[in-house]
């Protein structure tokens, strides 16, 4: 990635999940080295982005995180079609291993919509109410 690459990705992150969540916590997390970045631009700004997490980096398994949208984007729901791509991506990159993911519970009927289902009780994490989700290899 471009230094500008970087630069826009982390601000858009810092911007999403520490300011607007009013949710303080060291977003930058050492995961980013063992991950596929994938982002979406629309007329050459960040939009949209999503991390794919090597296994036994976070979990055993792959894992899609930090997946968020820019709030100036938002009206175009490109949400749906990101997660799509991260799943089609990582079950690419990892033929026949799960995904798992640790969502903000507010979005599970979201995440449950693309083929996730829940594995763990609400746990709470920065503050914010979490579930862990695994999306089966099997479920194509």
């Amino acid at each position: 990635m471009t230094p500008r690459q970087i630069y826009d990705i982390l601000g858009a992150r810092e911007a999403v999940f520490v300011v607007e969540q009013a949710c303080p916590y060291q977003e930058i997390d050492g995961a980013d080295f063992a991950s596929w970045h994938l982002s979406v631009r629309s007329d050459g700004e960040l939009a949209g982005y999503a991390r794919v997490v090597a296994p036994g980096v976070k979990y055993d398994d792959p894992s899609i995180g930090r997946v968020m949208t820019v709030e100036t984007f938002r009206a175009l729901k490109i949400g749906r079609q990101l997660m799509a791509e991260a799943i089609r991506f990582t079950a690419a990159t990892y033929p026949g291993r799960n995904i798992r993911i640790g969502a903000q519970a507010r979005l599970q009927a979201f995440y449950e919509s693309l083929g996730f289902e829940r594995t763990s009780e609400i746990y709470s994490e920065d503050g914010i109410p979490h579930i862990e989700m695994t999306r089966c290899a099997a479920s194509g």
